[in-house]
């Protein structure tokens, strides 16, 4: 695992699949950490050993904020869950999935996503983790001077986006990525169309900081990319 810094108060973890991201409050709660994402079952050791890395504890996280139910991003929740004082968050439609009450819809493949996904290595599968907090479009997420969760259907049915308005932050999840230098919409969609649509609503945010699910982090001039990638969509 890979720790980049983004912000002082922003680090990415890059895993060999995806990554999760750290976010460390300093205005008045100096010992309140949120992890977006979880990485995939297994890696809640190396994401204590790197907040450790950080100078902090993992007795300091206080919330894992769960973008989708894909095994990649909720995979080391319930470990995570159980240090203890951690309350997980996801969306409304994607909490019975990530408490492993109902099965997520699967992807609609193109023929060149079917090929790519068939020679992708499996990933362990997601324990089921419980969901202290289900939330909507637009509510509070208790961090960074005012997060809040950005409902971004397509890629799942319960996708959210984590927008941070005052340090223009966003976290994509897997309705965008990074790859390669090319900022564009997420593979592997369980409704292509709607989450096309998912992809221009991020895209009209202000945005400097973008974190994807896959791919480089947007350090800078974040909503340009984002934008540019939106107006090369088809209509």
């Amino acid at each position: 695992m890979e720790i980049v810094e983004l912000l002082p108060t922003l680090h990415m973890l890059r895993f060999p699949v995806g990554a999760a991201y750290l976010w460390a409050d300093t205005d008045g709660d100096a010992d309140r950490l949120t992890l977006i994402d979880t990485g995939v079952a297994g890696a809640g050791e190396d994401i204590a050993a790197a907040v450790r890395c950080l100078g902090r504890d993992p007795a300091d996280l206080r919330q894992v904020v769960l973008t989708h139910f894909h095994h990649d991003h909720t995979g080391s929740a319930a470990e995570i869950r159980a240090w203890g004082g951690v309350e997980v968050l996801a969306h409304r439609l994607e909490a019975p999935v990530v408490r492993g009450e109902a099965a997520g819809a699967p992807p609609v493949f193109s023929d060149w996503e079917r090929a790519l996904f068939d020679s992708l290595p499996p990933l362990p599968p997601a324990p089921p983790v419980a969901v202290d907090r289900a939330v909507e479009d637009g509510d509070p997420l208790g961090f960074g001077g005012g997060a809040e969760a950005v409902w971004v259907p397509g890629h799942t049915d319960g996708s959210i986006a984590v927008y941070l308005p005052g340090p223009r932050v966003l976290f994509t999840g897997d309705t965008a990525a990074n790859v390669e230098g090319r900022t564009m919409p997420g593979v592997f969609n369980s409704d292509p169309a709607r989450a096309l649509g998912s992809f221009r609503r991020l895209a009209a945010l202000d945005v400097d900081v973008a974190c994807f699910g896959h791919g480089d982090p947007i350090a800078g001039g974040a909503a340009a990319a984002l934008r540019a990638a939106a107006e090369a969509l088809p209509d």
